[in-house]
């Protein structure tokens, strides 16, 4: 996943925060906002320490930044969004987190298009 596509700035992520628009199941939380003047949707990922040792973080963080690079022509374009990844997920396989997720952008209207890999 190309850098651009990330949010960085923690002044950034905490005004998305403060809109409180989001949308959650038992593994997952999406925070979301729109802005008209991108080109381009914006992502940022959030796992507490709970969730395992950093080992088991980075693997949930590749898997999940793999699974929206997979989605990234369907995602909305004018979309910033915060991916908040609970403990439940722990025992999730990828293939379970991918279908969790699409549920999730489906219910949170950030998908414009269904797309199956």
């Amino acid at each position: 996943m190309n850098k651009r596509y990330r949010i960085k700035k923690s002044s950034e992520i905490d005004a998305i925060f403060k809109i409180r628009k989001s949308k959650g199941n038992a593994y997952f939380l999406i925070y979301k906002t729109q802005d008209e003047s991108q080109e381009h949707f914006r992502f940022a990922l959030t796992i507490g320490r709970k969730y395992g040792n950093a080992v088991e973080r980075n693997l949930a963080k590749r898997r999940i930044r793999m699974i929206v690079h997979n989605q990234r022509e369907a995602l909305a374009k004018n979309a910033s969004f915060i991916i908040v990844v609970r403990p439940a997920s722990k025992p999730l396989s990828y293939q379970e987190m991918d279908a969790n997720l699409r549920q999730l952008f489906k219910k949170s209207m950030l998908l414009t298009e269904t797309k199956h890999d």
